[in-house]
């Protein structure tokens, strides 16, 4: 396995600048009014800060999540965050952090909600609290002038990127042993602790291809940064994460609030994002 760090460009730095206190103040500040007029529906003492919804995010994935130009934090899963503290009555706060520290950082009591788009397996919930939300699947990107890729089997003896310790990299993986099992040339797999390193590796030419959702490759791909070669593989849903079971309870009630009301409906659409067809119970140990 080759782990590559590359030298990052202003953008990348920009997005990587620590959001707990420039995110976070911006959005605490948008929510600080509503949260002090109502009751937290939550106890302090399932919550890693009183009165708060600190969030784990990787701002890596537009239009999902992401870091935009003024270093605001965007997109739709910080929206569906902010809007869950929001009928909570609790203020949300963002946590930035790569990937493969997420579910570690949520055992240890370091935030009460991953919420940045992790793929549902049972191993997972074997661990943690999860509540499936987002149908989702992974794309494949290539440079725009690449027109030779159109399928799965195209990629045979490429370079692929892909980000370190998650779903995305698993299916990597995969697809590396189905080709070879087919008789065909394998995966050059290098892995990055990141999506935007990753984006950032295949425009400079150092893989030819990025693995990744396919709500972000379309969302690139829309932009004219880089073509989608190939999506939908491996479909399965997305999820929020938590430690806390009365906190994960109650964040599946406002998400079937959100259902009934229209709004969450309302949100996905607005992203052209895919919701899940179940009915936002919790999966988790015991259940």
């Amino acid at each position: 396995m080759v782990h590559q760090k590359i030298k990052k460009s202003p953008e990348v730095l920009m997005s990587f600048r620590t959001i707990s206190v420039a995110a976070g103040l911006l959005l605490t500040t948008a929510v600080s009014a509503y949260a002090q007029d109502c009751t937290p529906k939550v106890a302090d003492s399932e919550l890693v800060k009183p009165g708060t919804l600190v969030m784990s995010t990787n701002p890596t994935l537009p239009p999902l999540q992401f870091v935009d130009s003024s270093g605001e934090l965007k997109g739709m899963r910080v929206e569906l965050g902010t809007e869950i503290a929001k009928r909570l009555c609790l203020t949300p706060e963002y946590v930035r952090i790569e990937f493969s520290a997420m579910i570690p950082g949520l055992q240890a009591g370091r935030w009460d909600m991953i919420n940045t788009g992790i793929f549902f397996t049972p191993e997972r919930a074997a661990m943690m609290q999860m509540i499936p939300y987002e149908d989702q699947a992974i794309s494949i990107s290539v440079a725009t002038d690449n027109e030779t890729v159109k399928t799965k089997e195209d990629l045979a003896g490429m370079r692929i990127g892909v980000e370190i310790g998650g779903f995305e990299e698993t299916k990597t993986r995969l697809l590396d042993e189905e080709l070879k099992a087919a008789g065909k040339e394998g995966l050059a797999i290098q892995t990055f602790d990141n999506f935007a390193l990753a984006y950032q590796a295949l425009r400079a030419g150092q893989v030819q291809g990025v693995v990744s959702i396919d709500g972000v490759a379309k969302e690139y791909d829309t932009r004219g940064d880089f073509r989608r070669a190939v999506s939908g593989l491996y479909p399965a849903p997305v999820a929020v994460a938590f430690k806390s079971v009365a906190l994960s309870d109650a964040v599946s009630t406002v998400l079937q609030e959100m259902k009934a009301d229209g709004s969450l409906a309302k949100l996905f659409d607005a992203y052209g994002m895919p919701m899940v067809a179940g009915d936002y119970t919790v999966k988790g140990p015991n259940r």
